[in-house]
């Protein structure tokens, strides 16, 4: 078994596809350092020059009203519920100026299904912040949003993504996934729609130029198959469509929610998820750790796992925060994680293009404002910039 496991690693080091029974069998049984080794050889092949990315953005909320329920989410809200809210699109664009003022290159803009919102209201919402701010990338919303709003428009999935795109989307977030695999799927998010309609939605974008992310939560009581099937899912399509730029792991919190923490992810076993992505994902270019669920010091572990961006600095987050993820960062805190790693921190777009490269300690920057935030829905005034 050794020199068959020595076989895969060495094929996928080399850069070579691996299946996914073998990709099973190194996330099961690789020695833990042979398989980060591999991992980061895949790294150094695919960024000789050691530079690791990370982005300044905000992650705003325009409603918490969601008619899907999924039993791992603190943040929604039923329809009518007396902690529903809705942002107006005035106090979405003052967030969108606010994010701008730190040096936000891109804003998610995410909320709830709410059962009034078809493909109209996404069109004037992304119109309205496109008109007030065109520098701004629109990294937004995910299948299943799509797929609500193409329903309460009586429209196809199609005429939805072309409607949304021409008002501004420039790239779809991988919001959603959670697990793809029906099993897992249907146990926490039995309203959502199907782990292959959400991968549907995502190759329709694709046809139609708009990429997108891939994401998975893991911790909610998936097996190890089922994390590599959501894997293997991913990568069938990105063979058809090569529109994911990224995969994003991330891992389960457990406060407020119906799960109440059952089941959770090891930072081992997120670790070596990340290192086994990072072979079977061939055709993927960019891993991204995250900082926020398994903490800064994990996330740092990441980069000597293949990884090669260190996400954002997220000036805003509801969802995930509101099932307890609590670590926070800053510009400076970002930028020193990858330092001491033994990496060049950049910061990057969307498209994942070097916006400010940070080749010694004396590029690096100085901004304090540039900081984390838990949430904002308790206090709905965030002082992110002062007054003056």
């Amino acid at each position: 078994m050794t020199a068959v496991i020595d076989d895969i690693l060495q094929r996928a080091a080399d850069g070579g596809r691996i299946s996914d029974e073998e990709a099973l069998l190194l996330y099961t049984e690789a020695p833990f350092h042979a398989l980060g080794e591999a991992a980061d050889a895949v790294r150094r092949s695919r960024y000789p020059e050691g530079i690791v990315t990370y982005l300044i953005d905000r992650n705003i909320n325009y409603t918490n009203v969601c008619v899907t329920a999924c039993k791992f989410c603190a943040f929604y809200r039923a329809p009518k519920h007396a902690e529903g809210w809705t942002h107006d699109t005035a106090e979405i664009l003052r967030r969108c100026g606010e994010a701008v003022d730190l040096g936000a290159t891109q804003v998610m803009l995410q909320g709830g299904h709410h059962p009034d919102y078809g493909v109209e209201y996404y069109e004037g919402l992304f119109s309205a912040v496109k008109q007030a701010y065109p520098q701004l990338a629109i990294h937004s919303i995910g299948p299943s949003e799509i797929l609500h709003m193409a329903k309460v428009s009586g429209v196809s999935i199609e005429d939805a993504v072309l409607r949304i795109k021409a008002a501004g989307l420039d790239s779809i977030a991988g919001a959603g996934a959670e697990m793809l695999p029906d099993r897992p799927r249907k146990a926490i998010a039995p309203l959502k729609e199907s782990g292959a309609r959400w991968l549907e939605v995502m190759e329709v974008a694709h046809h139609h130029g708009v990429e997108s992310t891939a994401t998975m939560m893991m911790g909610t009581g998936e097996t190890n198959a089922e994390r590599i099937e959501h894997m293997r899912m991913i990568r069938d399509v990105q063979d058809r469509t090569g529109g994911f730029r990224a995969f994003i792991p991330w891992t389960y919190q457990p406060e407020n929610n119906h799960l109440k923490g059952r089941t959770q992810a090891t930072s081992l076993e997120y670790l070596r998820l990340i290192a086994v992505a990072r072979l079977f994902f061939h055709n993927v270019n960019h891993l991204q750790a995250s900082w926020l669920t398994t903490g800064k010091d994990v996330g740092q572990l990441a980069l000597h796992m293949g990884v090669d961006d260190l996400g954002s600095i997220m000036l805003e987050e509801n969802v995930i925060s509101s099932a307890g993820a609590k670590h926070r960062s800053n510009l400076h805190d970002l930028v020193h994680l990858i330092r001491s790693a033994g990496r060049i921190p950049a910061q990057r777009d969307t498209l994942y293009r070097h916006l400010t490269v940070h080749w010694t300690p004396a590029d690096d920057p100085t901004d304090e404002r540039v900081t984390s935030h838990f949430s904002s829905i308790v206090n709905r005034q965030l002082p992110l910039v002062s007054a003056s």
